[in-house]
Formats: structure tokens, sequence, C-alpha cells
């Protein structure tokens, strides 16, 4: 059997969540004994100097006897995230050009 084929025949359930270039796929599949494990995967879109896009993922395996611990640290993490941080996201200062903009917007309020 190729491998698609078998990837296809082992998905049970799927939820795609879009995340500006990032795609998150949670993907919940059977295993071999017939048992349920899911699969959480970072898809990143990229494009080359020629603007052909590429992607880039990340994979994580987490079995149903992980799911407890992994639900209580993914939320103390995100709590703390938040806590510290808040809830509002400073996205300016992902952008490759940031200090430039910073720069501009504050030479364009001094006029």
């Amino acid at each position: 059997m190729n491998d698609y084929k078998e990837r296809q025949e082992n998905e049970i359930f799927t939820k795609v969540l879009k995340a500006g270039r990032r795609t998150y796929f949670f993907d919940v599949r059977e295993t071999k004994a017939g048992d349920y494990y899911l699969t959480i995967t970072e898809s990143k879109k990229h494009f080359s100097e020629n603007g052909e896009p590429s992607y880039e993922k990340h994979k994580i395996y987490l079995y149903k006897e992980d799911f407890k611990s992994f639900e209580e640290m993914f939320r103390e993490s995100t709590d703390f995230i938040i806590t510290q941080k808040g809830e509002d996201v400073i996205s300016e200062r992902h952008e490759k050009d940031f200090k430039t903009k910073s720069f501009t917007i504050e030479s364009d309020d001094e006029l």
C-alpha cells in the first residue's frame, strides 16, 4: 500500500486552524492495533527568491496516556503567558522592518 493511501485510511478525524502564514492540523489517527492517537502538525508557508511557495512542517504525536499531562502543562503554560503579557498580540515586533516602521511612525508624529 502506498504511503498516501495508508495515511488517508488511518485518519479518523481532522480539524484545521488557519493562522496567518501558519496552519495547524489536528488529526486523529488509528494505530495498527486499532487504538487512536493525535497528531498536531504546524505548517508554515515560505516563498523562495523566485516566488515559489514551499512549506515547512513540524509534527507532534500525542498518545492517550499523555493527554492529561499534556493538557495540564499546555493550560499552565498558556495561562502563564496570558497572565504575564495579556491577550493583546504585538505582531509588529515580528515584522522584519519593525525598527524602521517604529522610527517612521515616531518621525511622522513629530511633524
